[in-house]
């Protein structure tokens, strides 16, 4: 039988969880992006290639947030861009391309805890068409 310690202990794993999810709703309304590129693609059907993506971008000084994000999320990588201009740090963005990973790790994340910028219309833009990717329809 769990004693009232055990109990505490789960609250607050609830409270932490909760506000890591405040943190990262609003770090992605400020920092985030969804997007849904078209390339042409001669290989394909259609003759293009739709590319859904979640990607967040921040400087090497912020790379800890993009590595919680990553872990929160069990998905998607961090990938590098280094620079050579006069800014001298370089730029980190955790990027979710992975359909599976899109449909059944992000979007219902941000599906039951929303957006409050413009990015909400955003985000809609790519549920559709993740949906019709995976349901095979002309986008």
């Amino acid at each position: 039988m769990p004693n009232s310690t055990d109990n505490a202990s789960s609250a607050d794993n609830q409270q932490e969880r909760l506000k890591m999810i405040g943190w990262i709703v609003g770090f992605v309304d400020g920092e985030g992006c969804f997007s849904v590129s078209v390339f042409k693609n001669r290989t394909t059907r259609s003759k293009f290639q739709v590319f859904p993506e979640f990607v967040i971008t921040q400087g090497q000084k912020s790379l800890s947030s993009l590595e919680e994000i990553k872990n929160f999320f069990g998905c998607g990588a961090i990938y590098v861009n280094r620079r050579y201009d006069n800014h001298k740090e370089n730029i980190y963005r955790y990027c979710v391309r992975s359909l599976k990973d899109l449909n059944e790790t992000i979007i219902p994340f941000f599906k039951a805890n929303q957006l409050k910028t413009h990015k909400k219309h955003n985000f809609e833009i790519l549920c559709r068409a993740v949906d019709m990717i995976l349901k095979k329809k002309s986008i």
